[in-house]
Order: C-alpha cells, then sequence, then structure tokens
C-alpha cells in the first residue's frame, strides 16, 4: 500500500496544539503499526515561523510542496482580521483542482472559506468563532454544533481537540477503525467521540425537565458489552432508572443522539472490527454485534459507513470476501461530493 503524503500549512503566528493534532495522527511512527502516512510542514516563506506558545518553528520547506501532498492540512488561522495571503490561496486552490483533499482545522476553516471552495457547501469551526465565520462568509452553511464534517475533498473541524477527532477519522476512512483505534489507543484517547462541540461551549442550557447531571458513561461501558443482546431503549431506561423520555433527552443532551442512533452505531463499529480483523461469515457477525441477520447488517452497515461488508473487507481486511456471501460490489466514495474515490468512511 503506497504512502498518502500529508503537508501541514504553517501561518504565523502559528498554534502549536492545532499543528500537533496533525502530526501525532499523521506523522508520529508507532511500534506494531505500519506507517501508511509520510508528514511534512511548509510556510508560504520558509524560515523561523512564530507560534503562539512564545517561541518560533524552523520550516524549511514553501509552498511547492503542496503540489505533492494528498492531504493538505490548514492548522488554524490567527490572523483573520488580515487579508489571506494571496499566494496561499492560489496554492491551495491548485492542491484541490488537482485532487489533494484539504483539511481544515478550527480557525482554519476561515481560510478554506477564503478561497471559495466551501461556498454552499457544509462547514464547521470552533463554537466560539461560529457566528463569526457566517457572517463573514454568507455562502457557507455553518454547522455551529458539530465536530468535524468531511465532505470528502473538504474537511473542517471545531476547536483544538476536535481536530485530533477529525484527523482520527480520515485515518478510519483511509485504512479502517482498526489502524485508526491503535492510533487513539497510543494516544490515550476514545477512537471516537460522541456528541457536537456546544456541550463544551460556556453558554446557558436551555431549560429542561431533568436537571441530573449523571454521567451516561456507566450505561454505555453496560450496553457496549452487551451488543449481542436485543437491547431496546426500555432496557437501557430500566438499567439508568429512569423513565424512557428522560433517557432520550440525556442522550440528546450529552451524545446529539437518540440511543436507538447511538446502539447502532456501536453495533455497526463493532461489526468492522470483525470484518477486518476476523474471517468469520457476515452472517455469524451480525449475530455477534446484535443485528440478526446477514440482510439486516448489509442494510445498516451501508446506511452508516456508504458501503458494504464484503466491500469493506476487501478494502480493510486482507481477506478475499469468501465468506461475505457472494457480494462483489466496490466500495462507494464518501458522500459530499469526493474529487477522487476514497475508501469508506
Amino acid at each position: 500500500m503506497s504512502v498518502q503524503r500529508v503537508v501541514a500549512l504553517v501561518l504565523p503566528p502559528q498554534s502549536t496544539f492545532e499543528l500537533a493534532c496533525a502530526a501525532e495522527v499523521f506523522g508520529v511512527r508507532r511500534p506494531g503499526l505500519p506507517a501508511r502516512y509520510s508528514f511534512q510542514v511548509c510556510a508560504e516563506r520558509p524560515g523561523a515561523v512564530p507560534t503562539l506558545a512564545g517561541y518560533d518553528m524552523a520550516v524549511g520547506a514553501g509552498l511547492p510542496a503542496l503540489e505533492a501532498a494528498d492531504t493538505v492540512v490548514i492548522p488554524g488561522w490567527h490572523r483573520r482580521d488580515d487579508p489571506a495571503p494571496p499566494a496561499v490561496i492560489d496554492a491551495i486552490r491548485r492542491a484541490h483542482r488537482r485532487g489533494a483533499r484539504i483539511v481544515a482545522i478550527c480557525s482554519g476553516t476561515f481560510l478554506l472559506a477564503a478561497t471559495g471552495l466551501l461556498d454552499h457547501r457544509r462547514a464547521t469551526t470552533h463554537w466560539r468563532l461560529a457566528a463569526e465565520l457566517a457572517g463573514r462568509f454568507p455562502d457557507v452553511q455553518v454547522e455551529p454544533d458539530t465536530l468535524y464534517i468531511d465532505l470528502g475533498d473538504l474537511a473542517t473541524s471545531a476547536g483544538t481537540a476536535a481536530g485530533i477527532d477529525l484527523c482520527l477519522h480520515l485515518a478510519r476512512a483511509d485504512h479502517g477503525a482498526a489502524y485508526a483505534a491503535h492510533i487513539a489507543r497510543h494516544m490515550v484517547m476514545p477512537p471516537h467521540r460522541e456528541g457536537g462541540q456546544l456541550q463544551y461551549s460556556t453558554a446557558p442550557p436551555a431549560p429542561t425537565a431533568d436537571r441530573r447531571p449523571e454521567s451516561l458513561a456507566p450505561l454505555l461501558d453496560w450496553a457496549a458489552e452487551r451488543l449481542d443482546e436485543p437491547l431496546t431503549l426500555d432496557d437501557l431506561a430500566a438499567r439508568a432508572g429512569v423513565s424512557p423520555r428522560t433517557l432520550a433527552r440525556r442522550f440528546a443532551g450529552q451524545l446529539g443522539v437518540s440511543p436507538g442512533r447511538w446502539l447502532l452505531q456501536q453495533r455497526v463499529t463493532a461489526a468492522r472490527a470483525l470484518l477486518e480483523e476476523t474471517d468469520l461469515p457476515v452472517e455469524t457477525i451480525a449475530v455477534r454485534v446484535g443485528l440478526s441477520s446477514a440482510t439486516n447488517l448489509r442494510r445498516r452497515f451501508h446506511s452508516l459507513v456508504h458501503t458494504t461488508p464484503a466491500a469493506y473487507r476487501r478494502s480493510f481486511g486482507g481477506h478475499d470476501g469468501s465468506h461475505d456471501g457472494g457480494l462483489s460490489s466496490r466500495p462507494s466514495p464518501v458522500r459530499g461530493g469526493a474529487r477522487r474515490p476514497r475508501p469508506p468512511a
């Protein structure tokens, strides 16, 4: 498998954390994990680039580095009141035209929006900056309560740690759930966070009848260990000791999804891991993850991953598909108008 070239475009003063999000996922070699990415940093003007942390970083590459990138990362842009450098805008547009994926982390979405590539398309940024982004770029469809958005050719994330969420998501889309989970374990963090970013904002919460702050974590752990069982909303509510309506409110408030949606996501995620790591038939996997039949698994899998179990196994499992019931469809590109085919998300 060829190594994908990731180039981070830094702009003074550069945020060290946003850059580190990309570097940790795409640039660090880890024991037992094959190198799937090469990582490079470039700037409009090579040399010393000041950072928000009070020190300069030495950057040896200039904008020509973007001409060979498979993925271009914009790890923040903190001079939003200044005009975007024309040479930088032109370099990003050229990279996109030839098929590179453009990834903006946090305030980097402002620079990506300045290229015009986000016009009439969905994007996110830090919740504190969402209104400013929408005001400056009215043609961009800003979603303030989203951790990240992947459109295939373009991707944007909310603030700081959501940059890690996005980079792990892209690694998962490129090389499978097991690969991304391995990186996440080394980083001592979950491979996927639930919910939106407004749960972290300082805005006061809307009044609700349920004010108890109990975390859902114990219930989620309990349910995740019983995916093979026919769990229902009533089962989850009984375990939590609340009414189904109260539980649904808590899921919406803490995770941003319904209990049923969360449970389906866990079952499909478990199915992805089994497709990658075992030769089990699809029928057996369906039973193990609580989706009852191969037909139901295929339907649910396609609704979330936008490809079939057989195609996913061929892409990420290293098996010949002989246990997949003879399915032969190819992986579908990620929704959102991808400019080049990529493995399923």
